[in-house]
């Protein structure tokens, strides 16, 4: 097991079942925020190791959040992925240039998701090749 603690910001309690199921199989704690607005404090909390963050929440979207987390000396040393359904042909650069480390489309591919993971903590974990929840 890896105890390293992840934060996923996600609005979709179904999708938030899809994170916890995938990353406590794999070994990672795991805590939520459902909107922008409880990303912070959530973060502040639990000094994650890594953050998964959507794009579209309620009380502020994620590229706000992305602008909080960088503003925030201890959070901004912080990678976070931004996980989202929007296209990525208009929202990654956007969201690598605001502090992401990655961009990810949403559904995921689990091992995707994992292997990015794995490079921001340095983990390895091996899964099965299955798509994540639906957008």
């Amino acid at each position: 097991m890896s105890n390293k603690k992840i934060l996923v910001v996600e609005d979709d309690a179904d999708v938030r079942l899809g994170y916890q199921y995938l990353l406590k199989a794999n070994g990672y704690d795991t805590f939520f925020a459902a909107d922008a607005s409880s990303a912070m404090t959530a973060a502040r909390k639990q000094q994650p190791d890594l953050i998964i963050l959507d794009l579209g929440l309620p009380a502020g979207d994620g590229f706000i959040v992305l602008e909080r987390f960088q503003a925030h000396t201890q959070l901004s040393l912080i990678p976070v992925v931004v996980v989202s359904a929007r296209d990525p042909s208009v929202n990654k650069e956007r969201a690598l240039s605001a502090g992401a480390v990655a961009y990810m489309k949403k559904p995921w591919k689990d091992h995707e998701l994992l292997a990015t993971i794995g490079q921001f903590l340095g983990t390895a974990h091996v899964s099965a090749d299955s798509p994540g929840p639906p957008a």
